[in-house]
């Protein structure tokens, strides 16, 4: 038996909104790790959100893919889990190009696999049908197999749903996903919801990077004062108008300096493999200019993802920027969350 359809395909994706949306929906927790469509043997896979191959870089999970039977195509997310919490900068440790790196990480920080949508079961093929027939027979499937497998929760009741936005956020969910009741699964398409948190700070501008065009602004890098009153390097800030980013260079100019962050305290990186050629030069100026920016999740000491401008703070000391501004909400760890599935 092989599958119904061939290998790789393009996944169904998500579409973000700060709004819960109306109508009949199954709610699940984004998770923070690698998309993973994993295809059962004999000529067993994992392929990426980019259709890329992803099994030699986990080859821990090879035993996963042989439990599936044959015909079967999981949609599934890839995560690494420390101290019941899923961590996605040891997640990105475990892409190496040297297999004998990648043997001795699997073993050190192997990976699991959390299910969320069935796409085909024992050569049948489920594409079409309604996500709440999927989801049973995903149900179904899951109760036959065994670690590193994991069934991710789902509930059709948002009051509950938006309890898990908050108790599920401190293990490394990315927010909630909305999948409407009666979709098919659409290759390719913005088709379910994805609901973030959102949430306001002041911080530092410690430097800039100049623009691909030169003549204006790129990105502003932003810090928080740390308890040994250094400032961490904690992430950026792009949205910008064009003629904004120009006005903005001939400021930032005037306020160029030796250093900014700390020394002891995390710094803007240069290029590395995941920068892709990327020029990440910047430059650091006197630390004094504070932004009140809004981000949606953090991971470590950082802002995960890029930073949205809400205004400038002309009226507050940089030196009241801290680290405890950082929101850190207590709730369920990863093994609470996935008894919920």
């Amino acid at each position: 038996m092989t599958w119904p359809f061939p290998p790789p395909i393009e996944t169904m994706e998500t579409k973000v909104s700060e709004k819960w949306p109306k109508g009949s929906f199954a709610y699940e927790p984004k998770w923070d790790g690698f998309r993973a469509v994993v295809w059962s043997n004999p000529d067993g896979r994992i392929d990426s959100r980019n259709q890329r191959p992803l099994l030699r870089y986990f080859p821990e999970l090879a035993p996963a893919i042989a439990q599936l039977p044959e015909g079967t195509v999981v949609d599934a997310e890839i995560v690494v889990v420390i101290d019941d919490e899923t961590s996605f900068d040891t997640l990105q440790l475990r892409l190496h190009p040297a297999a004998s790196r990648v043997e001795k990480l699997s073993g050190e920080i192997p990976a699991q696999l959390v299910a969320f949508d069935l796409l085909a079961d024992r050569g049948e093929d489920l594409r079409a049908l309604p996500f709440h027939e999927r989801r049973v027979r995903l149900e179904q499937l899951l109760a036959e197999l065994d670690e590193p497998w994991s069934l991710t929760p789902s509930t059709t009741d948002e009051a509950l749903a938006k309890r898990w936005f908050d108790e599920f956020e401190p293990t490394g969910c990315d927010g909630i996903i909305a999948k409407p009741l009666d979709q098919a699964y659409i290759h390719g398409k913005r088709a379910v919801i994805k609901i973030k948190h959102r949430r306001t700070v002041d911080c530092v501008v410690g430097g800039y990077r100049i623009h691909k065009d030169g003549d204006k602004i790129g990105s502003l890098l932003l810090g928080l004062y740390n308890d040994d009153g250094e400032l961490h390097f904690i992430g950026h800030c792009s949205g910008f108008q064009d003629a904004d980013r120009v006005e903005m260079l001939a400021q930032f100019e005037a306020l160029k300096s030796d250093e900014s962050f700390g020394e002891e305290a995390r710094a803007p990186g240069g290029e590395s493999r995941w920068s892709t050629g990327k020029d990440l030069s910047w430059v650091p100026i006197v630390p004094g200019v504070v932004i009140e920016i809004s981000y949606d999740q953090l991971e470590g000491y950082r802002f995960r993802h890029a930073t949205r401008f809400h205004r400038w703070r002309p009226d507050k000391d940089a030196t009241d920027c801290t680290m405890d501004q950082l929101e850190r909400p207590d709730g369920l760890g990863f093994s609470d969350m996935i008894a919920h599935g």
